[in-house]
């Protein structure tokens, strides 16, 4: 098993066993009635969290560098045979991402060319249950076939003659183009994909364990489908830039490098260096070809701007043929088995950890929200034991009295609840106040309405300053949506030291919702829109349709990130009052149970030892319940699986 499948599958069985954990403790939480709403949103959150988790890898090259035989050496292999369509010239035509989904049914979805017609994102005919989903051509997968599947794969590299002016509209040509003149063949006609992206759903043991492949097109085909530049290639986990050994860095791989790789943050690229094979010249020594190789690397390093360690010198052809014939001098010649184990290395340890601090933080929430109620309780039973246990030897008279202390007490607090309500119902406007700022509709509007003033503009530098003041527009309903958040947060800050003040409670104050990251997201967003426009300047004029391609998914990505930032608005607004309306009920429920003990002990003196009794039998399996919750947690967190990942 290779190193990149062997982390997969640890990987895979940390998750289930952290379902599993989480599942247990879930149970026992509601057997003892310390589970609530709060609770339930983050188990949730949790379970969505590490069943939706998908590790996004991205394989980036001009035409001929052997990227789609690097996918079928890496992740295809043990078929025995290519699976993904790989020979001379250029054979991945659209965008084609490989994953699996085992609520459908293995298949090829196609999404035609002509959609670029529509004001639509490919993300937006990917929603489930939208207009858009028609459009959809559907070829089926038999895995059990490996010659049915190959011919399947044979629909994604389809291509269709259509006229200059049909290539026009689509924003696939342009007279002007450099590229123009040959694209334009002895009948006056153009070849482009018949498909503008491919969704390939696949059983593969690694796309199962939520591995999804990109394989994209060249640079021409990137400069012209803002999807890739806005979306698929920004949102992967890693990118794969591949490279021929024997051609080096070529001008058009340092334009797709420099425009769509490069800039930004990507420093989880990796550079592989393809083709190493081209290199094994028999009348040079081994030292002399590994020097070449070494020179090669070294020169790509200096080119690209990046550490030479981050260049992987391979042959994917040469490493294919030696795993399906089990020649394992010629796959270790082929380095490529040590590239997969770079790339386990950089993919998934860095995305397991990101993984575990978001469910590290959401079992901390749990285990801490069931804490607080065993505290409030511990306080309630300890104060009763305090009250009974000074009532032995005492006279009929001293009980009446403690009586009517302890119901002065509960009328008291029945006061303080009738003040939350009121403060409660205050919480509720601020709430509905913050929603109604961040409505999608009028972001949509916000979108719709700049979308209409740009779909005139053709230059680049017209764009950006629209952009500019779009994104600014943008920006600033998140900036009032944070200062109404600030005075909620007072509001609820204040209700928090107020009740401990007064009752004892001793709840941390709630932390405060900070909108920065979906600002930041934004400018990150505008900074993609602006680097795309920068790349495609030439192409833009005279080119509405990239204009407005670009703007759809633009306007996607936005969209996702206010869904976001109004699904953990709302996620925040339940969990924040949450604490103190537990405590509230709760505190509540052991005044009545103090008063209704010491009513029975007024009746009945002789049931005050009964009481006594039974109360430290509860306090005992209190302090009992505290130590599992803490036990629960460190389950959950440190699995056998996660211990199984550090060892390797």
């Amino acid at each position: 098993m290779t190193s990149l499948a062997h982390q997969f599958e640890q990987y895979g069985a940390w998750r289930t066993g952290v379902l599993q954990s989480l599942a247990e403790f879930q149970s026992w939480l509601q057997q003892y009635d310390l589970y609530d709403a709060t609770a339930d949103d983050r188990v949730q959150r949790i379970q969505n969290v590490l069943k939706s988790d998908r590790l996004k890898v991205a394989f980036i090259a001009e035409f001929s560098r052997g990227k789609s035989e690097l996918i079928n050496a890496i992740f295809f292999a043990d078929y025995g045979r290519r699976i993904l369509p790989s020979s001379a010239g250029r054979t991945t035509m659209c965008p084609t991402e490989l994953r699996y989904d085992e609520a459908e049914a293995p298949s090829i979805r196609l999404l035609p060319i002509e959609t670029r017609l529509q004001e639509a994102s490919t993300a937006d005919f990917m929603e489930p249950g939208a207009a858009g989903s028609s459009h959809w051509t559907t070829v089926p997968l038999d895995p059990s076939s490996p010659e049915g599947m190959l011919a399947a794969f044979q629909h994604v590299v389809e291509t269709t003659r259509v006229t200059p002016s049909v290539a026009e509209s689509l924003g696939l040509y342009h007279e002007n183009d450099p590229d123009a003149a040959w694209s334009v063949d002895a009948d006056g006609m153009v070849e482009i994909s018949r498909w503008r992206h491919a969704v390939i759903n696949f059983p593969h043991p690694l796309l199962r364990q939520g591995l999804v492949i990109l394989d994209t097109p060249g640079l021409n085909a990137i400069g012209t489908e803002p999807e890739l530049t806005l979306r698929l290639i920004p949102d992967a986990h890693v990118v794969v830039f591949v490279l021929a050994a024997d051609a080096g860095v070529t001008k058009s791989d340092l334009e797709l490098w420099r425009s769509h790789v490069g800039a930004g943050h990507r420093r989880g690229c990796l550079a592989v260096l393809n083709k190493i094979d081209g290199l094994w010249d028999p009348l040079k020594s081994s030292p002399e070809i590994a020097m070449e190789i070494s020179r090669q690397v070294r020169t790509t390093a200096q080119v690209l701007g990046i550490e030479e360690r981050r260049v992987y010198p391979v042959s994917a052809q040469k490493g294919l043929v030696a795993k399906v014939t089990h020649d394992e001098p010629l796959l270790v010649r082929s380095n490529l088995a040590q590239f997969e184990h770079v790339l386990s290395d950089q993919l998934i340890p860095q995305r397991r950890d990101i993984v575990s601090d978001q469910v590290q933080r959401l079992v901390h929430d749990v285990s801490r929200g069931a804490q607080q109620l065993l505290q409030s309780r511990r306080r309630d039973i300890v104060e009763q034991l305090f009250e009974l246990r000074g009532l032995r030897g005492k006279n009929h008279a001293m009980v009446k009295h403690m009586l009517l202390r302890v119901q002065g007490e509960k009328e008291e607090f029945e006061q303080s609840i009738t003040k939350f309500q009121a403060l409660r119902l205050v919480f509720g406007r601020h709430s509905a106040d913050i929603i109604k700022a961040l409505q999608l509709r009028d972001v949509r509007r916000t979108m719709r309405d700049a979308r209409e003033q740009m779909k005139e503009r053709f230059f680049s530098r017209g764009l950006r300053e629209d952009m500019e003041a779009l994104f600014d527009q943008l920006t600033g309903l998140i900036r009032e949506a944070d200062q109404k958040i600030a005075g909620l947060h007072q509001l609820v800050d204040s209700m928090y030291r107020r009740f401990n003040a007064e009752h004892g409670f001793t709840l941390p104050a709630p932390i405060q919702f900070v909108t920065s990251r979906y600002a930041m997201d934004l400018q990150e967003t505008l900074q993609l829109v602006n680097n795309h426009f920068g790349a495609v300047n030439m192409l833009t004029r005279s080119r509405p349709q990239l204009v407005q391609n670009a703007f759809a998914t633009m306007a996607s990505r936005v969209l996702d990130n206010f869904r976001d930032l109004n699904r953990d608005i709302e996620i925040w607004l339940k969990s924040v009052m949450t604490p103190l309306e537990a405590q509230v009920r709760e505190h509540q429920k052991q005044l009545r149970r103090r008063v209704d003990s010491i009513e029975r002990i007024h009746e009945a003196t002789d049931t005050l030892e009964s009481r006594i009794s039974q109360l430290e039998e509860v306090l005992n399996g209190l302090d009992e319940r505290s130590g599992r919750i803490e036990s629960f947690a460190r389950a959950i967190l440190e699995t056998p699986a996660e211990a199984g990942m550090r060892a390797a």
